[in-house]
């Protein structure tokens, strides 16, 4: 089932208003739990972390800074 632009881009701004500060809460509470590990193994965590939540929304993410294709032509 193939997602309405609309949906898609109130979808992403729930994952990025509420899921993405429970993501960092998360991974920083995981994180604090652990014994510290050196800078650079610590900032490649960091990194990668950042980079991994948006994988699985990838599909709702793209396309939403363009013009709503649903949308009717205004020239018309």
């Amino acid at each position: 089932m193939a997602l309405s632009y609309r949906t898609r881009k109130r979808l992403a701004l729930l994952i990025l208003v509420v899921g993405l500060p429970l993501y960092i809460a998360v991974a920083w509470g995981i994180m604090g739990a652990l014994e510290r590990p050196s800078i650079w193994v610590e900032l490649l965590i960091y990194v990668a972390l950042g980079i991994v939540w948006a994988l699985p929304f990838k599909f709702i993410f793209k396309g939403i800074g363009q013009p709503d294709p649903d949308a009717p032509d205004e020239r018309d």
